[in-house]
């Protein structure tokens, strides 16, 4: 497996994990879950924007990862 398709396999598991922690967040009974919820959803959806735009570069200098 190369860096390429594990970078694609780890953003669609992050995702998968943002749409799921949205979905608590929608469902939290408790002001303070759904803050802790939310917070968690800033600082992820950081990780999967640095992680795209590394995707980005690694496709740019090697271009047979694209499309994987």
């Amino acid at each position: 497996m190369t860096v390429g398709s594990q970078l694609k396999n780890t953003l669609a598991g992050l995702k998968g994990a943002q749409a799921i922690i949205e979905l608590y967040a929608q469902q939290a009974r408790h002001e303070q879950s759904r803050a802790a919820f939310q917070e968690g959803l800033v600082i992820l959806a950081e990780v999967v924007e640095s992680l795209a735009g590394r995707l980005q570069e690694i496709e740019l200098a090697e271009p047979q990862y694209k499309s994987l």
